[in-house]
């Protein structure tokens, strides 16, 4: 009998041992921030992935389990910032690209010397940080996913280099043809950015990307930073208005990750 007793404890202190995940335990990517469904507003609870068993490869960082992963090679993706912002700002676009499994050194972060500095200049950066990440992946093009005056900046390193190694853009709440919001803001972005300005005319007489090169653009019903909101869209290119995140949060969007996601993977036909 006090066999029996004991061997009955024991087993229920094994039922009652709870796995190190089921305590609460936040699993950190490799930027040092929790889940990607913890970053923000709009972002529905997480689903739990199950540990892998032995000798199976673990999901990388930020997985999510909701996101169907794909066994093919992904195009590298350089993240531009936009005016004032630097790579911080978009850690959590970059973490759920991870999530949907991308390799970290496949997506990248730009973070400008000036972040209100010129386009002009911004471009120059872009080119070197284009040529980097091919480098670094060995890839022959990448995409772009460029954020409020990064598009700007997207545009005029595509406007002067047209054969640049680019298969794809998504532009997100860029100001193509100015903002008023410009009036509040300062360093050479300012003047680029104010409606009709020689920087935006010049930009604006030229087609929006050169051809072979896929565009999207994404805008939000509330914008309070591009004024007037059609100011986000481009001729000719498909436009994707949503309801309702903030200038910045269109960052942190789930179906604004969504569409980003499902371009990248199968371009115009998404």
């Amino acid at each position: 009998m006090t066999c029996l007793l004991l061997c009955a404890a024991l087993t229920g202190a094994a039922l009652g041992a709870s796995h190190p995940d089921a305590a609460g335990a936040s699993h950190p990517d490799a930027l040092g921030v929790s889940h990607p469904d913890a970053l923000g507003p709009g972002v529905s609870e997480a689903v739990p992935v199950r540990a892998p068993e032995d000798g199976a490869t673990p999901p990388p960082p930020g997985h999510d389990a909701r996101v169907p992963r794909r066994s093919v090679d992904h195009v590298p993706v350089l993240l531009v910032p936009g005016w004032f912002d630097t790579a911080r700002d978009l850690a959590a676009l970059r973490i759920r690209l991870l999530g949907a499994g991308r390799a970290g050194a496949h997506v990248e972060a730009v973070t400008f010397e000036s972040p209100t500095g010129s386009n002009r200049l911004h471009a120059e950066e872009l080119e070197a940080a284009v040529r980097g990440l091919l480098e670094e992946t060995g890839a022959s093009q990448v995409d772009i996913v460029a954020h409020s005056m990064g598009g700007l900046a997207t545009r005029w390193y595509l406007a002067t280099r047209p054969d640049a190694p680019v298969r794809r853009v998504v532009f997100i709440a860029s100001p193509h043809r100015g903002t008023l919001s410009a009036h509040f803001a300062w360093g050479d972005g300012r003047a680029e950015m104010m409606p009709d300005s020689p920087f935006l005319d010049s930009l604006n007489l030229l087609q929006p990307t050169p051809y072979g090169v896929e565009a999207i653009t994404i805008r939000t019903a509330v914008d309070t930073h591009i004024v007037p909101g059609e100011s986000a869209t481009l001729p000719g290119v498909v436009d994707h208005r949503i309801c309702c995140p903030t200038h910045a949060g269109l960052l942190r969007d789930e179906q604004v990750f969504d569409i980003v996601r499902r371009f990248l993977e199968d371009g115009a036909r998404s």
